[in-house]
Order: structure tokens, then sequence, then C-alpha cells
């Protein structure tokens, strides 16, 4: 219910449940958290597929797939393979978790500043495989959303830039109201719009699980995605919601039919859901082995460890394997809990869509703006969400493609800021990133992404012409 509402992330329900684990025993305490930790993860996903309003930023990855097969009548197959892709995911971290999580911790000890701009810089290559033939407009989308990130203060000097003397801005525009306007009110601006066009959309669910044909056509994305997810969450900072935009890059990169992406594809709904569920096993290795949070939900968890009088690192193997041993199992039960749970709610979920536009409208309207409000309790936030939602209005309008401001927004603060402080540390020698062998290899990935994506495209198109080409004479 967290995740699939908007604005409330899984961040925000584990810090809120946190004083209940409180003179409860360690495993019982810490085994809540863990739950409300993976339904999030694939909770953000229905309301991405059913309304286009990522209930969680790792779920926007989700939506451009997954909304276009609701639009065409097919959400029960969405949301299908949403449960079971999350769920494969979570498990398959889960069982990396437990067995490698010393190697993969050693692994990402090594990132440094450089590391973490090498990332940074090929997690925005995604942004031409996201584009498809729409290629100028994604780029001036990401340009966009770069130009946007550098509100607030400067990463090293603390100076303000940009900020028209408004405080809310000094640490940049709020990332949940973004997410909100962008994708939820513009898309119900959008729908205002269409009002009296829409077509009536059939919402019957005849399947609770993914049928044999689809499980077969997404396996060789889901194993390729929870690998993708698992490894990007054991780096400290990196967190689900990069992971789900790289693991559909890479799938849409890899595929036969990449032209397919973004129309409704069941393969782009398999990847990020795989994804971001298994950063949930990744994110636990740093922060079990080393005590260093992965991403933002594990530094709130980091919290409740301490609270717990558990100190999280090297020692915790040591002194408490017991209590490592049921975080383990407590968080292969929790995705099987999941999984019953999406398969007896399914049917309901689904049920959203045949809601009158005239109301469910509003109420998405609603529940968007008490979203935006509810991460600060700020009403400058509304505010944001509004302007960007008239943003993304007219940039749909204009076949814009909304997702590489995203991207641009997530990763554009780490670019920038582990850059600058490469270049402090070498005193401005730009040798210094081509320095690092992991450094290198992502740079080498980067190229290869942007490469292979940019020929395909050119393919797509020249048989697209050639059709064309057939269709007037004939």
């Amino acid at each position: 219910m967290i995740g699939a509402l908007p604005g409330l992330t899984g961040t925000m329900g584990v810090a809120l449940l946190v004083p209940f684990t409180f003179g409860r025993p360690a495993t019982e305490g810490l085994a809540m958290l863990i739950g409300i930790f993976s339904g999030s993860m694939y909770g953000g996903s229905i309301s991405a597929i059913l309304i286009n309003t990522p209930g969680t930023p790792s779920a926007a990855a989700t939506a451009l797939d997954g909304y276009p097969l609701r639009q065409q009548g097919q959400a029960g197959r969405a949301l299908s393979m949403a449960l079971f892709a999350s769920f494969s995911g979570g498990i398959i971290g889960c069982l990396i978790m437990s067995f490698m999580s010393p190697l993969i911790s050693r692994a990402a000890l090594q990132f440094g500043y450089v590391e973490y701009f090498a990332l940074a810089l090929f997690g925005l290559s995604i942004i031409i495989s996201i584009s498809g033939d729409r290629l100028l407009k994604g780029i001036i989308s990401g340009i966009f959303g770069l130009l946007i990130a550098t509100i607030g203060m400067d990463p090293t000097s603390g100076f303000p830039r940009y900020t028209f003397g408004r405080i809310e801005l000094l640490e940049g525009p709020s990332f949940i109201p973004v997410l909100i306007g962008l994708f939820a009110i513009a898309e119900i601006f959008n729908s205002i719009e269409n009002l009296g066009s829409q077509q009536k959309i059939d919402t019957k669910i005849d399947r609770y699980l993914p049928s044999w044909s689809d499980i077969k056509i997404s396996a060789k994305n889901i194993i390729k995605s929870s690998l993708i997810g698992t490894i990007i969450g054991a780096i400290p900072g990196a967190g689900g919601d990069i992971a789900a935009f790289v693991a559909y890059g890479e799938a849409k990169r890899s595929s036969k039919h990449p032209e397919k992406y973004g129309t409704g594809l069941i393969e782009g709904v398999a990847a990020p859901e795989s994804a971001n569920n298994a950063c949930m096993g990744g994110a636990m290795i740093p922060l079990l082995s080393l005590g260093v949070p992965g991403d933002a939900i594990t530094a709130v968890l980091l919290g409740a460890f301490i609270m717990q009088g558990l100190q999280p690192g090297p020692l915790l193997y040591k002194e408490h394997i017991d209590i490592v041993y049921n975080i383990f199992a407590g968080m292969i039960v929790a995705n099987f809990f999941m999984l019953v749970l999406g398969i007896l709610g399914v049917r309901f979920f689904a049920k959203v869509i045949s809601i009158q536009k005239e109301i469910l409208l509003p109420v998405i309207f609603v529940l968007s703006i008490v979203g935006s409000f509810a991460m600060r309790q700020n009403t400058f936030d509304i505010w944001l969400s509004i302007i960007f939602g008239v943003i993304g209005f007219f940039m749909l309008r204009n076949k814009f493609p909304l997702s590489p401001i995203l991207l641009a927004l997530i990763l554009g603060p780490m670019a920038e800021s582990n850059l600058r402080r490469s270049l402090m540390v070498s005193q401005g020698n730009f040798a210094i990133l081509f320095s690092r062998p992991i450094a290198i290899g992502l740079y080498l990935l980067a190229i290869i992404s942007i490469a292979s994506s940019a020929i395909k495209q050119k393919k797509i198109n020249r048989r697209l012409a050639m059709q064309q080409l057939k269709e007037k004479r004939n």
C-alpha cells in the first residue's frame, strides 16, 4: 500500500515504522521493516501500470511499457508479470546476498570518486537507448534534466545556484514532487484534454501469474536484470531507481526488436521490476558486511539496527550470526508473502481502471498533491509538482520523452559532485578519470551502449523507410 501511493516511498514507510520496533526482539522488528522494504518495491509498479503514476522512483522505468499495456486492455498481464519479476528478482538478490556478501562487499569498497563518476556517465548513456526514434528530443530532455539538477547548493563550495532566493530550493528541486508532476499531473492534464475521445478499456483479469509464453520471453531479461540490480544495489549510494533504468536500457539494447520498447512490451515490465527488487538484496550486502548503507532505505535500516543494539559490519557476522541468518530467511519469506498477496490482490488492483474518468482523475490529482506535500510537509512542493505537471504536459504534446529528465535528475548530481571531487584531488588533471580499471570498464560499457543503440536505431529507421516505400509502390 505504501509503495502504490504516490509520494509515500519505501523509505518513508520504513522510517515511520522504525519506532514500532522499539522494545521488540531484534528478529521480529527487523523482519517487519524488511517486509515493508520488499512490499513497497513491488507496490510502486501497481500505480505505475494502472495510472502512469510511479509510486516509487524505481517504478518510473516500469511505467514506460506497463502503462501502454494497460491502455491496450492488458492490465492483468502487466500486473502479473510485474509481480512475478519482482518475486524472481527479490529471490535472486537474496540468494546472491546470502552466499556472496563478502566478495561483493570487497568489490563495492573499491568505488571512489572516479568510479562513481564513471557509473553516473554509464547511467546517462541509457538516455540514448530509452529515447528510441526520438533521439534528438530525448537528448534535449536529458540536458533539461541536467540543468534542473544544477539548482541548489554547489556540491563543493556550498554556494547557492539558481534558487531565486527560495530556501526550499537550496537542496535542489525535491525529486518526489518532480516525479509526480512529470508523470501523474501531466498525464491528468493529457487525459482531461482527451476525455471525450477515450475508449472504454477491458478490465477483465484472466490470470494471476504470467503465462508460460510470457515467462519464456522474459526469463533471460529477468535473470540478467536481477544480476544488474544486485550489483548496482551493492554500490553505496546507487539504489533501485538507477538499477531499474540501467536494466531497462540493457534489455532494450540487447533486444531483437528494440523499436517496440515503450509501446507495451512485456519484457519492458519484467526488466526494471526484477532489477529494482534484486537491488534490495544488493543494498543489504554493504549494510550487513561493512556497516555502509547501499541506499536510502538501508540507511534508515542502519538506524533500526543500532536501536536494537546491533552494529552492522564484520563483527555482526562473528557475534550475531544467528540474527544475520534470520535476516536472510526473513527477506526470502517476505518475497513469498509479497507473491501471495499480489496474487490475491491483482483482481482488485485492476478494478481501478474501471472507474469513470470523471471520478478517477480528481482522485489521482488529490493523491498526487498529498504525495507531493507528504515528504517534506511543504506547500512549495505542491506548486513544484504542478509546475512540472504543466511542463510535462507540453512535452507530451510535442512528443518529448519524459524519462530522460528523471534519469538526469538522479544521476546529474552524482556525476557533477564526483567529477569535481576527482579534479580537486588531482589538482585539475583530467588523467585521473582514466586511472582506475573499474572506471575504464564503465566508460567502455557506456560507449558500447551508445554505439549499439545508435546502430540498431539506424537499422530500424532504414527498415521502416523501406516498408513505407513498398506501401507507396503498392
